[in-house]
């Protein structure tokens, strides 16, 4: 039995004893204690610099100092959980298999109303976590380079960028004021697509809220957009809210 465990122990896949060169030898000794740092740290270091391409991309937009500075440490805490988990056993395949589920299990996403590329810097700095886990701190650095390069350039580009832009409109109105058909030429001009979706007296019904969803043209003067409209409405409020269908914050009672 000890001899079992001996031989086990010799032919162990350890990943670490060669961080910048081929790992795909098994017959290799456990890592040292400067070697796991040396991992820990660089994830430690990419995670911080993945921060900073996010704070870069989302510079017009803003961003949150407490999301940016969970990029460091859930890049150095998922390193931490592969080293971990590749030192408790031999089939370091395997093991990289089940800790990259497990680590990725841990992180409960809420998406509450924002950026879906939030939630791909997340796994980006997770994904070089497990890299450096695994002792591929070579690759990590060549991976992040590649990907911070590809999102930068996106943005740079304003790739993907849509033609129109989804807003939500909302126009207030006298209650004598008959609104069917009177926003239609404005609404020719300035947009794509339009629908509306709710109205709703307020002022003890002396004014009406029409709640439009329209689609912007990429190229169109907003302030005329708005300005357009309220010499129809009486000069009564106008509200260009750059959120889809967004009725909450007409109705704080409905959050």
């Amino acid at each position: 039995m000890h001899n079992l465990a001996a031989k086990s122990m010799i032919h162990s896949a350890d990943l670490f004893a060669r961080i910048y060169h081929d790992q795909s030898a098994v017959d290799l000794n456990y890592p040292t204690v400067a070697q796991v740092t040396i991992c820990v740290v660089s994830a430690l270091i990419i995670g911080f610099l993945i921060g900073l391409v996010y704070m870069f991309t989302h510079r017009k937009v803003g961003y949150t100092q407490s999301y940016v500075l969970t990029m460091p440490m859930l890049s150095a805490l998922v390193s931490t959980v592969i080293i971990m988990m590749c030192l408790l056993t031999s089939g370091a395949g395997m093991t990289a298999a089940i800790s990259l589920t497990g680590a990725f299990s841990l992180v409960r996403f809420r998406s509450a109303p924002g950026d879906p590329r939030d939630i791909s810097y997340i796994f980006f700095a997770m994904a070089m976590g497990v890299v450096c886990g695994l002792g591929f701190v070579g690759y990590a650095a060549l991976f992040f380079v590649i990907l911070s390069a590809v999102l930068i350039l996106l943005q740079v580009t304003d790739f993907a960028a849509p033609a129109v832009q989804e807003m939500t409109l909302k126009i207030t109105i006298p209650e004598n004021l008959n609104y069917n058909g009177l926003f239609d030429k404005v609404m020719e001009k300035y947009t794509t697509t339009w629908k509306l979706r709710r109205v709703k007296t307020t002022d003890f019904g002396t004014l009406f809220d029409l709640v439009y969803s329209v689609r912007v043209k990429a190229d169109a003067d907003q302030k005329k957009f708005i300005d357009d409209i309220r010499a129809l409405n009486g000069n009564l409020n106008v509200t260009l809210v750059l959120y889809r269908y967004d009725d909450q914050i007409y109705d704080v009672r409905q959050k």
